[in-house]
């Protein structure tokens, strides 16, 4: 490495979960910022770190387990590597899966030489009983192997010093395959050579292209000296080398694993500890066919029930806060003269729309993503992926979408993001169109009041929360299968194709660090969520304040609106004020019920009813019957998302169309089960 150059720029890598995101924190504090790849929605963090007069520019790409499909996640760490030509890639392997993670690495070594291996929760594989020569690993390797523990950070002076004392060796190992592909690679080589620049290795652009690995293929043959008839003479040439040999691409693989797993052997050994066992244990009861469905529901029962407890006093000082700052605001006005309509439109207009959705969603948020993350954290999610890995199969989904499902219930646009995850674009767009069938965070203060009034039908009653978490559980169930039978009906029509394979990492348990994964969670998800919730909340409010009191005879606007929509609402066992709740709805679902009280209430201003008895009174004198109040759990269950996930469906889709359907399809189901709902009862009552 040379002193003269102003900045040395470092990539790193690794499999998702192995601590990666740690080490980068670590290495560039707080000189970091986070964007996106040029053309992808897969973020891009990048920062600064200095070390002994050195500057260095420090890239964290996707977290990937191989450099060999196509997801956009592969695709940007693969191009990155290969194209952009880093001074220095660091892979970041978790010590207590090193043999998986050993794949990764010999792939990157096909591609640059110029890497240090970084065994990151190395304290943990000691407490596994998993003891690693990595003296013996850089030898075979013929790279630094450095050992470190991301979390403390005295432990990463070995990375430092191998980073600094660092040094360019074009001779690190170098996967071997069979006779046959070896021969197949060397003719490839021979081919592409002559018309490859000089930061391109032959090797690697031979075995790409020997694979027909389409996206890196072209990029090499976009980097290629010559010309679209050189293009495809290349090609033609190529393509009869490989005629007599298939399977070409699985063979790579195979070769791949099975070299990861002989340096493993050699450079490896296990002694089988309490904790090993007490990992195996619990993965036979929370992965097991019997036991593993009724942990989740309880599960999801106990993260449900604290937050239902917990939020209540939360949201009740929320409420008192922001009203004793509406009368403020107000008072305010007042007194610079300020006309008394607009100063309605702003305190009960804008403001106390923003305020209900503050009051309202922060505490949840602030509870459930926390104990969510922690989940996370430990290691239970990827094992509630791959319990539920076999029902998406039979759907013809990817398993991964259990985990953007999950994701889905703190924020539907959570779970659309989260999607990012599955390799297939087909399968990608399953998911992210049936993100919204998952009950988000808004959707539960709904639900819990509903459910508390007619179902439960005892605000009073001692184990009200309890209650309410059981039939939260019972509604997250039903939200589930729907979203399986959605998955296997898209799968089947406009979504039609073969489903993929994919790698499902069950990663060891986890001692977790709860201060750091609370703060982390609130500032990640909870402040994020809730800055664009109250985004589309404060022109919401305007909206619906203009829409109250503005009138056109008699009738105000809003009247009018819901008296438009009363037929159809009938028709589905609910009323015109509930559709167009709905409807004005769309930039938050914590105002849905707001609106409706409003409406019954002809107040011209959002009111909050925060006696349950109260509110229910006055539901029951609009018409409310234990049918309406069903048909509203199903409509609050499925209907179109909120205008945050719509805009984050279309950001991730890049399409008009696959955004249409998203919205229509969660709609249909809602009217179809409200209309059988409303059949079945009407029957039965006669």
């Amino acid at each position: 490495m040379t002193d003269e150059k102003k900045e040395i720029r470092i990539a790193l890598a690794g499999n998702p979960n192995v601590g990666k995101s740690t080490v980068f924190n670590a290495l560039t504090g707080l000189k970091q910022h986070t964007g996106n790849w040029a053309g992808k929605t897969v973020e891009n963090a990048e920062g600064v770190m200095k070390f002994r007069n050195k500057k260095y520019r420090i890239y964290d790409l996707p977290g990937t387990y191989s450099l060999l499909s196509h997801s956009e996640e592969e695709t940007v760490a693969r191009d990155f590597i290969c194209f952009s030509k880093p001074d220095i890639t660091i892979v970041v392997c978790d010590a207590t899966s090193l043999e998986r993670n050993l794949n990764l690495t010999l792939q990157i070594l096909e591609i640059t030489s110029d890497v240090i291996l970084c065994l990151n929760l190395i304290d943990e594989a000691k407490i596994k009983g998993i003891c690693i020569d990595s003296d013996k690993l850089s030898e075979v390797l013929k790279i630094p192997v450095v050992e470190i523990c991301a979390k403390k950070k005295s432990s990463l002076i070995p990375l430092y010093n191998a980073i600094d004392s660092f040094s360019p060796d074009n001779k690190s190992y170098k996967p071997q395959y069979t006779k046959e592909l070896e021969s197949i690679i060397q003719s490839a080589e021979e081919i592409i050579s002559p018309y490859l620049r000089d930061d391109i290795p032959p090797r690697f652009a031979a075995l790409r292209l020997a694979e027909e690995n389409g996206l890196t293929a072209e990029n090499i043959l976009k980097f290629c000296k010559s010309n679209n008839k050189n293009t495809e003479k290349i090609r033609i040439s190529i393509g009869k080398i490989k005629k007599n040999y298939s399977k070409i691409s699985d063979n790579i693989a195979s070769c791949l694993i099975l070299t990861a797993e002989a340096i493993y052997t050699e450079v490896a050994s296990l002694q089988k500890t309490k904790s090993y066992d007490r990992d195996r244990r619990l993965d036979k009861i929370i992965t097991g066919r019997f036991t593993a469905v009724p942990i989740m529901l309880c599960l999801f029962m106990l993260v449900l029930w604290l937050t239902i407890s917990g939020a209540n006093y939360p949201s009740a000082l929320l409420s008192d806060f922001f009203g004793f700052c509406e009368e403020k605001i107000s008072s305010f006005l007042d007194f610079v003269g300020l006309h008394p309509s607009l100063n309605s439109l702003i305190c009960e207009g804008v403001f106390r729309t923003l305020s209900w959705v503050v009051s309202v969603m922060l505490p949840p948020m602030a509870i459930f993503f926390p104990l969510f993350t922690l989940l996370e954290d430990f290691g239970l999610l990827p094992r509630i992926a791959f319990n539920l890995d076999r029902y998406f199969k039979k759907c013809g989904a990817c398993g991964k979408q259990a985990l953007s499902l999950c994701m889905s219930l703190g924020c539907n646009a959570c779970g659309v993001t989260g999607t990012r995850i599955i390799d297939s674009r087909r399968e990608r767009l399953i998911a992210i169109i049936t993100a919204s069938l998952v009950p988000c965070n808004g959707k539960f203060p709904t639900l819990i009041s509903i459910l508390s009034m007619f179902i439960i039908c005892s605000a009073s009653f001692p184990f009200n929360n309890l209650l309410s978490a059981l039939f939260l559980s019972i509604i997250l169930a039903l939200s589930v299968a729907v979203t399986l039978l959605a998955s296997s009906f898209l799968s089947k029509t406009i979504l039609k194709g073969e489903r993929s394979s994919f790698t499902l990492e069950l990663p060891p348990y986890r001692k977790v660090n709860i201060g750091k994964t609370l703060v982390r969670s609130f500032i990640d998800r909870t402040l994020v969520i809730l800055g664009r919730a109250v985004a589309v909340s404060a022109p919401a409010g305007l909206l619906i304040w203009l829409l109250a009191n503005i009138s056109i005879g008699e009738c105000s606007i809003l009247s009018i609106c819901t008296d438009f929509f009363d037929p159809f609402g009938k028709m589905l066992g609910l009323d015109g004020v509930i559709i167009f709740a709905f409807i004005l709805g769309i930039p938050a679902n914590e105002i849905v019920v707001p609106i409706i009280i409003m409406s019954y209430t002809a107040s011209g201003n959002l009111t909050d009813i925060s006696d349950l008895s109260a509110l229910k009174n006055l539901l029951a004198e609009n018409g409310w019957s234990l049918l309406t109040a069903i048909n509203m759990l199903i409509f609050t269950l499925f209907h179109f998302p909120c205008s945050t996930t719509c805009i984050t469906i279309y950001k991730e889709t890049k399409s008009i169309r696959w955004t249409v359907v998203s919205i229509l399809l969660p709609t249909a189901i809602g009217i179809a089960l409200c209309l059988i709902s409303n059949i079945l009862f009407g029957f039965f009552c006669i």
